[in-house]
């Protein structure tokens, strides 16, 4: 765990984007803290993302043959967000263990906040839902 001096935040996990042999020769940077997912772009000029960890709905994790190779792997993420509905997380390190990190994560925020995944269904009377 690492903590950002400026924003009195703790990351439970960060890492660059590796696209090159596995190597972090990237601008892209992904930073997970304990409410949310961040990703930060660009060299001279910066764009930032962020998704409260709440609205995750859905994680996979994708790695083709030559990301086997430098043990590296990208996760799709789907979210509530109407902003990022779905965006990955490109080329990191041990993306299997990164998305357990996240889903364990993901699960806490719920719990802490009491939020269900119902919240994010659309329910008739009957309790029938469909996700919106």
């Amino acid at each position: 765990m690492k903590k950002n001096e400026n924003l009195q935040e703790t990351y439970l996990w960060e890492d660059k984007k590796r696209p090159i042999f596995g190597l972090p020769l990237s601008f892209t940077k992904y930073k997970l803290t304990n409410e949310k997912l961040i990703v930060e772009a660009g060299l001279l000029s910066i764009s930032q993302e962020e998704v409260r960890l709440y609205r995750i709905m859905d994680l996979s994790v994708r790695c083709s043959i030559l990301q086997r190779i430098f043990k590296v792997g990208t996760i799709h993420c789907c979210s509530a967000d109407k902003s990022t509905p779905e965006f990955d997380i490109k080329d990191i390190k041990d993306p299997i263990r990164v998305k357990d990190l996240i889903s364990k994560n993901v699960e806490e925020e719920r719990e802490r906040k009491r939020i269900s995944s119902r919240e994010f269904l659309g329910f008739d009377e009957d309790g029938h839902g469909e996700y919106m």
